[in-house]
């Protein structure tokens, strides 16, 4: 059902039949259909109406990063430029609220921390060990920020991160990525966190619509 919302076989707005047609339909039992039902309006995709029905939600504005996973999931796992940029868009200010946050009580032992991860970068033997670190990282930034859900947040889309500094190493090498990272680390170092707040947007816009686009 989920694939039919998103291919557009159920359209938004739709009336679903009942949960016991459903479960005759698809000859399961109708408590497997209450908790698909339940699964589903979760993550956006169907709207229960007491004494209404079952709808087919706009899940673009009812869903979550559930929702988000299970878009990229239904394209092959493959994100598309719409959401490539939405994540980045979305890096851009998870990212400088981190480093503003940071700014604040940062402590040598904290950049000293920052300044491992990126050196591991620099050392990675492959692809996936610099974006593990590179996540790092970042992770540590958010943090390091002392905002308790900053640290949630990133962490609940690290797959989607992952894949986009992969996609960036295999155009660009790894080298490029420690080059960045270098930069972004010994500006907070020098705790020129206005320069490094600046340093990444820039960084990041190139990858929206600069010269080292990550689009597929």
């Amino acid at each position: 059902m989920e694939s039919q919302i998103l291919s557009g076989q159920l359209p938004i707005g739709t009336r679903l039949p009942p949960e016991r047609e459903l479960a005759a339909s698809m000859q399961i039992s109708r408590s497997v259909v209450n908790e698909g039902v339940i699964a589903l309006a979760e993550k956006g995709f169907l709207d229960i109406r007491q004494r209404q029905g079952i709808f087919i939600a706009d899940y673009r504005k009812e869903g979550t990063m559930d929702t988000f996973l299970s878009i990229v999931n239904y394209n092959g796992g493959v994100l598309r430029k719409e959401e490539i940029r939405s994540i980045l868009e979305l890096r851009i200010a998870l990212d400088t609220l981190a480093i503003d946050l940071g700014s604040k009580d940062i402590t040598d032992e904290e950049l000293l921390e920052l300044r491992s991860l990126t050196e591991a970068i620099g050392r990675a033997s492959c692809a996936q060990d610099a974006a593990e670190s590179a996540f790092d990282f970042h992770h540590h930034l958010a943090l390091f920020s002392g905002n308790s859900l900053l640290p949630l947040i990133f962490r609940s889309f690290k797959s989607l991160t992952c894949t986009l500094w992969l996609r960036f190493c295999a155009l660009y090498g790894i080298p490029a990525l420690y080059e960045n990272t270098n930069e972004l680390c010994t500006m907070i170092e020098e705790r020129n966190f206005k320069g490094a707040g600046d340093y990444l947007k820039r960084s990041l816009s190139e990858s929206i619509d600069g010269h080292r686009e990550i689009y597929y």
